[in-house]
């Protein structure tokens, strides 16, 4: 079996993993074998189980994108975490090293994202277009290097490519994006977008979970870490 990702944290009811950018969550046209096959796998090595292993998927991340992925490992668990996305009561914040220094240390973004599914891209367009869905989020600059810049984003609604369209229009431009206008693209073929942060209750023990993604092993992200801790 494919190397799995690090696990942040697994009980009877939850399985959150330390996606790696490249992994792909869900099944898609390129046929490449999802997260939640290689997942579903391991537990039912683990735990020896017969027959088919339940694995729900509680929201998602791109496939350039790394950082915490919550699964659900049964049904009651997944009803529950779907209602809690829905009702915005799982704080998801993510970090991203962009190009351009923001106007503002810290912001609100509000604009109307509209999705195009045959490019796989998001568009900022009016209020009262055809499709358009609202999308907020707020940043804040954690930290400045020589050429980039690292931000903290916490987002408040969920929609496609938001942080990516969001960021892009605001002129702080994902390094590695090329979708939303990077100079260049990551060795890798990554974005420099990272879910690090998760804090929700727990959908049946009702404790309050946080988890903490590690960043990924790359120069980009060391040498940002090496500036927080010196």
């Amino acid at each position: 079996m494919e190397e799995l990702p690090e696990i942040l944290f697994e009980d009877n009811h939850l399985l959150i993993v330390n996606k790696r950018p490249g992994d792909i969550v869900q099944g898609d046209k390129t046929g490449d074998v999802p997260l939640t096959d290689h997942l579903k796998s391991y537990l039912k090595s683990k735990y020896n189980k017969p027959g088919e292993v339940f694995l729900g998927l509680v929201h998602r991340l791109d496939r350039p994108v790394s950082g915490a992925v919550i699964f659900a490992r049964t049904s009651k668990a997944l009803t529950r975490l779907t209602t809690m996305v829905k009702d915005r009561e799982i704080s998801k914040t993510y970090w991203a090293i962009v190009e351009q220094l923001p106007e503002q240390k810290e912001a609100t973004l509000i604009h109307y994202l509209k999705k195009n599914e045959a490019q796989n891209k998001s568009f900022i367009v009016s209020k009262d277009a055809a499709g358009a869905k609202r999308a907020e989020l707020t940043y804040r600059l954690l930290i400045s290097g020589k050429s980039y810049h690292l931000l903290e984003i916490e987002l408040i609604t969920g929609r496609h490519h938001q942080i990516r369209c969001q960021l892009s229009a605001a002129g702080c431009i994902i390094k590695g994006d090329l979708k939303y206008g990077a100079k260049r693209s990551n060795p890798d073929g990554s974005i420099c977008l990272h879910a690090r942060f998760l804090n929700f209750v727990h959908p049946v023990s009702k404790e309050h979970i946080r988890i903490e993604a590690p960043l990924p092993e790359t120069n980009d992200w060391k040498i940002f870490g090496n500036l927080l801790s010196s």
